[in-house]
């Protein structure tokens, strides 16, 4: 084989998953890039209108109520999944029995779509024929509306997330706990250190770069939220439940303005940059756990 086959032969290997990446995320961000600055209702031409778009947005108080409830959402999500996600990974990574059997149940919901568990929630907690509201009646108490009460909607559909993704996240911290080297703790043991101070002392800084991994999957998936609250509550009641990603929805296929729509994408996309930005100079600010 040539030098220059050689030089090359890595690239084609690569070269696929350069094309769709182009295809399928960096062409289409430019594309609504360029059309949040025009108005457009798929069946007219483009229109130019500038900044428009952005000084609607940001002068809307429903986009201020709705990312007011999405930030709501996202760092309720947060904390919970990474709390729920660890304490399952610490349980789990003993030597306890059925342990490999625990796992697989924990991670299951995490293979569900969102669809599914949506529809399953639904059921469970329906108004009329919800199974939680049956078994409340027959004990004797009122049927709550935990889909049709605003507070108990935003609790409901944060509480579902938590379920559906914890499992997921265990496996990472799984992963990270058993990268831990005994040794830590067999020196700290000798030291005379309690079970908490093994775990604030040793497992919390050496699990950092995963947890960093954690906090920034979940509030990503957090903020992209769509399908399990289209299926829940399909942003209600009212608009309790309605997220930005519901919103650009229905701006672009409900009201028909892409550019409004396309501006909205793109006031996401920067905070989720900035958020993610944020959250990596905390990490490096606290230093590196294995330095």
């Amino acid at each position: 084989m040539s030098d220059r086959k050689r030089l090359l032969t890595p690239y084609l290997f690569v070269l696929p998953n350069v094309l769709i990446f182009l295809i399928f995320v960096v062409f289409p961000a430019i594309y609504g890039l360029v059309l949040s600055f025009t108005k457009w209702d798929v069946i007219s031409d483009p229109v130019f209108v500038g900044l428009k778009n952005y000084i609607s947005i940001f002068s809307s108080e429903s986009f201020w109520d709705t990312t007011r409830k999405t930030f709501i959402y996202v760092f309720a999500v947060v904390p919970w999944t990474f709390v729920t996600s660890l304490a399952l990974a610490l349980l789990l990574d003993m030597k306890i029995r059925l342990r490999s059997v625990m796992r697989a149940l924990f991670y299951i919901p995490s293979m569900l779509s969102a669809v599914v568990i949506g529809v399953s929630w639904r059921w469970i907690l329906g108004d009329n024929f919800g199974v939680i509201n049956y078994l409340l009646e027959r004990a004797g108490f009122k049927s709550v509306g935990w889909l049709t009460t605003p507070s108990w909607a935003m609790f409901v559909v944060i509480l579902v997330r938590v379920w559906a993704r914890a499992g997921y996240y265990m496996v990472i911290f799984l992963a990270g706990l058993q990268s831990i080297s005994s040794v830590y703790y067999e020196a700290a043991r000798i030291d005379g250190a309690s079970v908490w101070q093994q775990f604030w002392q040793i497992t919390l800084p050496l699990l950092k770069p995963t947890s960093l991994v954690v906090v920034v999957l979940t509030g990503i998936e957090a903020f992209k939220v769509f399908d399990l609250i289209v299926v829940m509550t399909t942003g209600g009641p009212g608009k309790a439940t309605t997220f930005l990603v519901q919103d650009i929805y229905r701006w672009a296929f409900e009201r028909g303005d892409l550019g409004y729509a396309s501006a909205m994408s793109v006031v996401l996309l920067l905070i989720l940059g900035l958020l993610t930005a944020v959250q990596f100079g905390i990490a490096e600010r606290g230093g590196n756990a294995y330095e």
